[in-house]
């Protein structure tokens, strides 16, 4: 039997073992040819949710539907199931009135999980049925005399700031971060740009296990017990085409008489220098943030320990655009984050406040075991995009822990002596994304596998699953 022969027949036997890759190839052949047949039906239009009240002026309505289906084996987290199943459904529609400058919007966002095992990880983070994420009031100030322009929105609302790794709204996730309170966004015209925000970020309900299995329809809570407040000012043409960005963010937390929290009082200012990939030039992204205040360790009733709090972030991100047919984009990365130390008297993991990790760790979800926090990891990455409806990345990481002592990243799994040193192991994940009918009907599909080093097999509640698999396939409709 050749060498080749014998891959194949492992990996065939291999994939019968995996019930949760079975049911996913299953589960994928049955999701692409509906939306398949669907595809071959439909026809991209202008707007037809406009076009069914009569496109009056003034007023924008956009929806999406996305549905994924997802698999994984060789859990990597201790106490949840070995392999799991996923199907979830998000739905969201906006509507927004402009009567100039006076703006009045808002938004539903319906997210839905299925067939995920009872003892799934699946979260608030895949489950918010039927929430109003954003309803607000926005004042709009186009001309302010040397070309800049301003926003101002009041209530409910999402929002982007820099490069999204301390408060994004999600795209990947299936719920998303949403914020309650206002915020000032100011732009010159040379590019410059000034964000103020105070908010109250909403806390996604319902949060227990039974509620969030049967998406249990639930109003999420905004109070003055969780406050985030800051600024971020972005200078442009900065050393040619770059630009400088300068923030610091504010984030306040206490218990209430129905939620316990580790009541962090956190500030964390940081600074980023970057420059857009473009054909034929170097891009870089170079950021790094401290974090200092008073944290609990816990959220426990009996923990009533303010601790001193000193942590970080770092980001190191350089990359080339080639010119070719598929405009091909090699860039190496490094990320740390600092882990907690083995004092008593302080806390070092850095808080990722409400940011987004898919576009730089991998796919989250019933996935996603590195984030930033306890994380130290060079990556190289390969992205390609040979025309508008196309577009593809993979990538490596090599993944190790800042703290010997502390949980690893996003994983859970921990050595407290740190007797299994500092190797988690290796990442190699990618995705492909085809616009199927442009600006109507997109697929995503992705795949990752963590090979688990010393630290993620031997730690003491590190599971014994082997590597971890995963596999996911988005079909999208936006409006």
């Amino acid at each position: 039997m050749s060498i080749e022969t014998g891959r194949r027949g492992a990996l065939s036997n291999a994939l019968c073992a995996k019930p949760a890759i079975r049911r996913f190839l299953i589960a994928a052949l049955v999701h692409g040819s509906t939306f398949a047949l669907a595809a071959g039906t439909a026809h991209a239009k202008d707007n037809p949710l406009l076009e069914a009240v009569g496109s009056p002026e003034g007023l924008t309505l956009k929806a999406s539907l996305r549905s994924r289906i997802e698999a994984i084996d060789g859990q990597f987290r201790p106490n949840i199931a070995q392999d799991d199943f996923m199907l979830s459904l998000k739905t969201t529609v906006f509507a927004e009135y402009d009567t100039g400058p006076v703006r009045f919007g808002g938004e539903l966002w319906d997210a839905r999980t299925y067939f995920q095992k009872t003892n799934s990880s699946a979260g608030t983070s895949e489950v918010n049925a039927m929430e109003l994420v954003q309803a607000y009031v926005g004042l709009d100030l186009d001309d302010l005399g040397d070309g800049s322009r301003a926003t101002a929105k009041a209530g409910r609302f999402t929002l982007d700031i820099g490069s999204r790794r301390l408060v994004a709204r999600q795209s990947f996730r299936n719920t998303t971060n949403a914020y309650t309170g206002a915020y000032l966004d100011w732009n010159s015209k040379a590019g410059d740009r000034l964000v103020l925000l105070w908010s109250m970020p909403q806390i996604r309900l319902p949060e227990d296990a039974d509620g969030i299995r049967h998406d249990r329809v639930e109003w999420d809570q905004e109070t003055t017990d969780l406050q985030l407040f800051g600024g971020s000012l972005t200078k442009a043409g900065v050393f040619g085409k770059g630009t400088l960005e300068i923030y610091g963010y504010r984030l306040f937390e206490r218990d209430s008489g129905s939620r316990q929290t580790r009541n962090r009082r956190l500030f964390t200012p940081g600074i980023r220098l970057s420059r857009k990939p473009a054909n034929g030039a170097f891009d870089y992204d170079l950021e790094g943030a401290y974090q200092f205040g008073e944290t609990r360790s816990s959220t426990a009733t009996t923990d009533l320990t303010d601790l001193d709090v000193s942590a970080y972030f770092l980001h190191a991100e350089i990359g080339k655009t080639f010119d070719g047919p598929l405009k091909p984009r090699i860039s190496v990365h490094f990320d740390e984050a600092s882990g907690d130390g083995p004092s008593a008297r302080t806390f070092n993991r850095f808080d990722n406040l409400f940011g987004a990790r898919r576009f730089e760790f991998g796919p989250t979800s019933l996935y996603g075991p590195v984030g930033r926090a306890n994380l130290s990891s060079p990556g190289v990455r390969l992205d390609v995009k040979p025309d508008k409806r196309l577009d593809a990345s993979l990538m490596y990481r090599a993944l190790w822990l800042d703290e010997a002592t502390d949980s690893f990243s996003s994983t859970g799994v921990r050595d407290r002596n740190g007797d299994t040193g500092r190797f988690a192991g290796h990442q190699v994940e990618g995705r492909v994304r085809y616009w199927i009918i442009p600006d109507l009907l997109r697929v995503d599909t992705g795949a990752a596998w963590l090979a688990k080093g010393r630290f993620l097999t031997e730690a003491p509640n590190a599971p014994a699953t082997g590597d971890t698999h995963y596999g996911y396939l988005d079909l999208a409709i936006e409006i």
